[in-house]
């Protein structure tokens, strides 16, 4: 939550005390952060894995283009609960967009990806001329 400071005042309103953003609840559902990531350099592959708990695959758009990966995602939630003597009712939006710059020695046509659980996961394959070489023996004549 960002505090915006827009006077010199030492006490708060006293509108802003009575209509604090959770006053009434409903900000557990507030999320306007990027998804943390994870980077593995391996042998074969890179492997990259975003948390983003609570979408569903549909609610992920993945691009690759000019050796740019670009995961964006968009959710709209409308909740309504109707008891005796009241109904409350929420909406609301959440999105981000993440952009990696792909090395030269991924091979960007054998992406994969998969969505389980909360985490996004992609396997980055290298080049074949990318991967390590194994060492050979040079005979003395």
């Amino acid at each position: 939550m960002s505090i915006v400071k827009r006077n010199n005042l030492a006490f708060p309103s006293l509108m802003n005390e009575i209509f604090k953003p959770d006053w009434f609840g409903g900000m557990e559902n507030l999320n306007s952060t990027v998804p943390a990531v994870n980077i593995k350099d391996n042998e074969k592959e890179f492997e990259l894995e975003l948390a983003v708990p609570g979408r569903k695959k549909e609610d992920f758009n993945i691009e690759v283009d000019n050796d740019v990966l670009t995961i964006s995602s968009e959710k709209k939630y409308d909740d309504e609960v109707k008891e005796e003597n009241y109904t409350r009712r929420e909406f609301g939006f959440s999105s981000f967009k993440r952009s990696f710059t792909l090395p030269e020695t991924i091979d960007t046509d054998k992406i994969k990806a998969d969505y389980s659980e909360g985490l996004l996961k992609f396997v980055l394959p290298k080049k074949e001329e990318a991967l390590p070489r194994p060492k050979r023996l040079i005979e003395l004549k």
